[in-house]
C-alpha cells in the first residue's frame, strides 16, 4: 500500500512510525513531513493546507490510504476532497470536523443534547463582550470561536486580563477571522484529563487516558501553548470516571453528530474537566492531540494502520484496540521565546538519547539542513519515554531530555509531577 501522510508535527511522526511497522505498507510520503518523518517517509514541500495541492499529488503517487491529521486540513475539507477522487482516509468530514473548527458549534452541540460543559456565553460585538467580562467573577475564559493553534484560549484572573483578550482577538485580529467571535464561559475547576477516541460513527473506543500540560512554564504558569509535555495514564481518570464518561459524554456525542448529519469517523479528542460536579467537555478536537498521541500510541500493542482502516470502512467494533501496562511521559522540548517569537535554524545534538531503551524522540519542529537536524518551530521535539509506572517514566524522559542540546533550548521540568 502508498500510504500519504499530511502535516509535519510530532503527531504526524509518532503516527508515520507506527504506521510504518505494517507489513502491509510499500510505499510512505509525507506533506510536508519534517527533518524526523524523513527517515520514515519521502517528504515533499507541499503545505498540509494546499488541498489542491495534495489532492494532485495523491493521483500522481497512486495514494491507497491517506491520514488527514492536522486540524486545519481537516476543517478545509482534505478528507472530502481526497475520498471524492477514491483515496480512502483517516479523518473526519469538513462538516463533523467543525466539532472543533468553530467552538460555538460544539458548545451548542452540548447544550442541545444535554452534554455536560461549562456555562457560557457567545458574542460578536466587543461592546457587550467587556460588558460581560465586567460583570462576570473571575476567573473566567476567553476563547477564539475557530483554530487558533492552540493558543485561542484564556484563561483570565481579573477584568483586565479578560480584557485584552477580547481586545486581541476581536479588535487586534490575533487569530484572524477566528476572533470575530467569541465565547466566554465559566472557568472550570479539577484535575484535566485528555481522551482520545477511535470511533467509526458507530463504536466509540477510548484510548488511554492522558494529561497534557498546557502552560508554558514551571508551575502551570504564563501563556498557553500547543502543550509542553504529556503523561499517560492519568492517574485522576478512574474506571468509575471512564464508566461515566462512555454513558454521559463519549456516545452521546457520537450520537449527536449523526443526528445532526455529521457522522464522526476517526480519532475524536475529548478534554475534560474533573470538577466537584463530575466530568465536564472543556473542548473537542477532530484529531489525534499533539503531544498527546506522543505519549499515547508508543502504549498501543494493536497496530494502528488497521485501526484506522477499520475506522474507516465502520469495522471498528471487529478489531480489538489493546493498551500495555505501564505509563508513559512526554517532555517538548521548545524554542526560547515560544509560544511567542522565537528564533529557529539551530543545530540539534541529540547526544546518545536516542539509542536509550524505553525512550523514543519525536520530530515537531525540525528539518534537514546539510546533513543536519535544526530547529524550525516553536515546539522542536517531543521526548517520550515508557516504563512500568510513571515515576520511572519521568526519570527516564528527563535523563534523556539533558542529553540534547540545541541553542535556546528550554521545556519544563514538572510533567507528570502531581
Amino acid at each position: 500500500m502508498n500510504i500519504l501522510i499530511i502535516g509535519g508535527g510530532g503527531r504526524e511522526h509518532v503516527i508515520t512510525k507506527y504506521i510504518a511497522r505494517n507489513p502491509k505498507v510499500s510505499k510512505i510520503y509525507a506533506l510536508p513531513g519534517n527533518g524526523g518523518i524523513s527517515t520514515l517517509a519521502e517528504c515533499f514541500p507541499v503545505s498540509a493546507e494546499d488541498i489542491g495541492g495534495i489532492v494532485s499529488f495523491a493521483k500522481s503517487h497512486a495514494i491507497d490510504f491517506a491520514v488527514v491529521a492536522p486540524d486545519d486540513p481537516l476543517a478545509m475539507g482534505a478528507v472530502d476532497r481526497l475520498e471524492e477522487i477514491g483515496v480512502k482516509c483517516f479523518g473526519p468530514t469538513q462538516k463533523a470536523a467543525q466539532i472543533e473548527s468553530s467552538k460555538v458549534f460544539a458548545k451548542s452541540l452540548m447544550s442541545k443534547y444535554g452534554i455536560p460543559t461549562a456555562r457560557y456565553e457567545v458574542f460578536t460585538d466587543i461592546d457587550k463582550a467587556l460588558s460581560h467580562a465586567a460583570l462576570s467573577d473571575c476567573p473566567i475564559v476567553i476563547k477564539a470561536d475557530g483554530l487558533a493553534k492552540g493558543k485561542g484560549v484564556t484563561v483570565a484572573e481579573n477584568f483586565q486580563q479578560a480584557r485584552d483578550a477580547i481586545m486581541s482577538c476581536m479588535k487586534d485580529k490575533s487569530f484572524g477571522a477566528s476572533g470575530e467571535r467569541i465565547i466566554i464561559e465559566e472557568c472550570l475547576t479539577g484535575p484535566e484529563v485528555t481522551v482520545l477516541a477511535f470511533t467509526d460513527g458507530k463504536t466509540v473506543v477510548p484510548m488511554m487516558s492522558s494529561m497534557d500540560h498546557k502552560r508554558a512554564y514551571d508551575g502551570n504558569k504564563g501563556p498557553n501553548t500547543g502543550g509542553m509535555g504529556v503523561i499517560a495514564p492519568n492517574p485522576y481518570y478512574t474506571p468509575e470516571i471512564a464508566a461515566y464518561c462512555m454513558t454521559h459524554i463519549f456516545l452521546p456525542t457520537i450520537s449527536a453528530m449523526n443526528q445532526e448529519g455529521r457522522t464522526f469517523k476517526g480519532c475524536l479528542y475529548f478534554g475534560l474537566m474533573l470538577t466537584d460536579d463530575g466530568p465536564k467537555v472543556i473542548e473537542y478536537n477532530c484529531r489525534f492531540g499533539d503531544p498527546e498521541a506522543e505519549a499515547v500510541l508508543p502504549l498501543m500493542e494493536t497496530d494502528l494502520l488497521d485501526v484506522m482502516m477499520a475506522v474507516r470502512d465502520e469495522r471498528l467494533a471487529e478489531v480489538p484496540v489493546k493498551f500495555r501496562d505501564g505509563a508513559s511521559c512526554c517532555v517538548v522540548c521548545a524554542s526560547a521565546g515560544y509560544p511567542a517569537k522565537y528564533l529557529t535554524g539551530y543545530t540539534i545534538d541529540f547526544g546518545d538519547a536516542e539509542d536509550m531503551a524505553g525512550v523514543e524522540i519525536f520530530h515537531a519542529g525540525t528539518k534537514l539542513e546539510a546533513g543536519n537536524v535544526v530547529t524550525s518551530g516553536g515546539r522542536v521535539l517531543a521526548v517520550n519515554a515508557v516504563a512500568d509506572n510513571l515515576e520511572s517514566a519521568r526519570a527516564l524522559a528527563y535523563e534523556a531530555v539533558g542529553k540534547i542540546s540545541f541553542e535556546g533550548m528550554r521545556y519544563r521540568s514538572d510533567i507528570g509531577a502531581l
